[in-house]
């Protein structure tokens, strides 16, 4: 019975930082295209940081219970960039870069929380929010390193598609397609802990320093 309430209960701290950084996520990508001239995010009401707007049920029930879960994809429409690769790479680091910003801030947070007061978050519920706020920082940092892998239909793909004008290769598409089929391999392997765990620890130890 306690492992189930412990259970519960990790999954209510970390609720909050999934839906903060999904949200902030896919609202930064659809912001950065509508203030590219695209107004299809604006159209489609995703300029927003409701959670309504974003959150993708069976991808955030995923993200929640197993740690591997997605938001609504904003749609974006390339034609209305005056300058494409340039304006589609913008666009795709638009999210990871949001992800960064959040985790930096949220742990200035915390210690902005001990300098203010001490003595309320040496008490449970003070623990209580540390746990929540930093938790939304690590998930942050999750999201970002896990978007920055180079694979479709990651970030990190659209960011090595616009460095490296990947779309005019022969086998663009097709390796497009299969992305996702790749993108579970590694994930059912847990390929991506070898590479989500260093990034994460490496950004938290440099904003720790930073901060604390």
């Amino acid at each position: 019975m306690d492992s189930i309430l412990s259970y519960i209960m990790e999954r209510i701290i970390i609720l909050p930082g999934i839906i903060l950084g999904i949200s902030a996520h896919e609202f930064s990508h659809g912001f950065v295209s509508w203030k590219l001239g695209d107004p299809t995010p604006k159209n489609q009401g995703r300029v927003t940081l409701s959670p309504l707007a974003h959150i993708e049920p069976i991808g955030f029930i995923l993200l929640l219970l197993i740690g591997f879960g997605w938001g609504r994809p904003v749609r974006i429409d390339p034609r209305y960039y005056k300058h494409r690769r340039r304006d589609e790479f913008l666009v795709s680091i638009a999210g990871v870069v949001m992800n960064c910003i959040l985790a930096f801030l949220l742990m200035g947070l915390c210690k902005g929380l001990f300098v203010a007061a001490p003595e309320f978050m040496n008490t449970d519920i003070g623990v209580i929010l540390w746990r929540i706020v930093m938790g939304a920082a690590q998930i942050n940092l999750v999201l970002m390193i896990f978007n920055l892998i180079p694979l479709p239909p990651l970030d990190g793909f659209g960011l090595i598609t616009q460095l490296f004008d990947l779309e005019r290769k022969p086998w663009y598409y097709r390796f497009y397609n299969l992305g996702p089929m790749f993108l579970i391999i590694i994930i059912c392997f847990d390929i991506t802990e070898y590479i989500i765990s260093p990034g994460v620890a490496f950004f938290y130890g440099l904003f720790a320093g930073i901060w604390f």
